[in-house]
């Protein structure tokens, strides 16, 4: 009878399986192919088991090796920041009077709370130096020449909006050293001129820093800009696998795609490679977490200019330097750095990708890897100094209520007074 009941049941468990395969279309699979999990295209016309087997039997190019990697860590440590910023969000509470006291109780009384918010803000900072390795990489062996111009320009303009993720989410904290840092870019910009002081009360939402700005940074950093990394990575992954991956620097034209020849197996050589790197990553961004937690600063004070800015994002430290030394102008170069890596593609056109027929590409990259690096160190040794805005701004007496500093959670009912004699009942 058991035997009977378990052929049964292994019947039932069959039946179920084909009929979940005959009514599952293969496209589900684009899923794990965003995912990273799949890499060739899906054959819809097979049956989803079917269509699996087929694109984990593509080959890539035979040249893709380890550092074409660094794309795939940037966008783990953009999943990484995605997950760990919806746990944030569950805690947080997006107004001056809260935003504070949330951090506190998040860090204080919710279980790996503090974890969760400094894998977060490690990722915000290994995010950075993973796309600018990715984009370096990419610079180097001129991958950005035809026919991969759009990608390139997709690329940059996801750059840009991991610049604006971190730069409205530093704000969030609510603290001095986040208040007066956006205090002092924002009065930077206002030096700018024609439209600096326009510009600048546009980021703002206000004259000075205030919760309408706190609004504006939580609104883009949440609702917006989410929305504009995920269409934008989309685009980005259909043209890379449309594209394939471009050839080494010391072959002219364009490389093989990938298909069912010679080259390198993405299942199981390259999807190894990945979850290996994947593995490392995560455990890195872990232990930075654990050995090296954010400070949390004291509430922010609109009326109280610090004595020093500790700063927690490594473009932070970079833009302060660039602000101190260059002034407003850093954002003019900025705009033309960026337009001149956006039309790059247009000239350089040559087939060619080997550095010794690029030296002024050399050039650039090497410059801009220098001058980088100084802004940071410069930057990290500027956390004891204040903002620079201490002397020119006056302080402003702001209308909100005093920010409170005790942690969140029910507050105890006060007993009733006494009334005063012959007053009314």
């Amino acid at each position: 009878m058991v035997r009977k009941a378990l052929s049964s049941i292994g019947t039932a468990v069959s039946q179920t399986w084909q009929a979940i395969k005959a009514s599952t279309d293969a496209s589900i699979l684009g899923a794990a192919r965003f995912l990273g999990l799949l890499y060739g295209p899906i054959d819809r016309s097979l049956p989803i088991d079917k269509a699996l087997k087929k694109s984990l039997g593509y080959r890539l190019a035979p040249h893709v090796g380890w550092r074409h990697s660094l794309g795939g860590i940037a966008y783990l440590l953009f999943v990484i920041l995605v997950v760990t910023g919806v746990m944030l969000v569950f805690y947080y509470r997006p107004s001056p009077e809260e935003a504070h006291a949330s951090i506190q109780h998040l860090v204080s009384d919710v279980a790996f709370g503090w974890l969760v918010r400094d894998v977060h803000a490690w990722s915000a900072n290994l995010i950075v130096v993973a796309l600018i390795l990715h984009m370096g990489r990419v610079f180097l062996e001129a991958s950005y020449k035809p026919p991969r111009e759009t990608n390139w320009l997709i690329g940059l303009l996801l750059l840009v909006v991991v610049f604006m993720f971190g730069a409205s989410g530093y704000l969030l904290p609510w603290d001095q050293w986040s208040y007066w840092l956006v205090a002092e870019i924002t009065h930077a910009m206002e030096a700018l001129p024609f439209f600096g002081a326009t510009m600048a009360d546009a980021v703002r939402g206000d004259e000075v820093v205030s919760g309408a700005t706190l609004s504006r940074f939580f609104a883009m950093h949440v609702v917006l800009l989410p929305w504009v990394a995920a269409a934008l990575l989309v685009y980005h992954f259909i043209l890379v696998r449309r594209r394939g991956i471009a050839p080494p620097m010391d072959v002219a034209g364009d490389a093989p795609k990938g298909a069912a020849g010679p080259g390198v197996p993405f299942f199981p050589t390259q999807l190894l490679r990945s979850l290996i790197v994947s593995s490392l990553v995560i455990a890195v961004v872990i232990t930075l977490a654990a050995f090296f937690p954010r400070p949390v600063g004291d509430p922010a004070d609109i009326s109280t200019v610090p004595e020093s800015i500790v700063t927690t994002w490594l473009l932070a430290d970079v833009a302060r330097a660039l602000i101190r030394y260059v002034g407003p102008s850093l954002f003019f170069v900025l705009v033309i750095l960026l337009g001149g890596l956006a039309v790059l593609p247009l000239f350089d056109r040559r087939p060619t990708r080997d550095l010794r027929d690029r030296r002024m590409a050399l050039v650039l990259g090497a410059l801009f890897l220098v001058v980088f690096a100084s802004a940071w160190v410069a930057g990290r040794q500027m956390r004891d100094t204040p903002p620079s805005i201490a002397v020119e701004q006056e302080p402003v007496v702001s209308e909100q209520a005093p920010i409170p500093t005790e942690p969140l959670g029910p507050r105890p009912i006060q007993p009733a007074q006494p009334e005063d004699e012959g007053g009314v009942p």
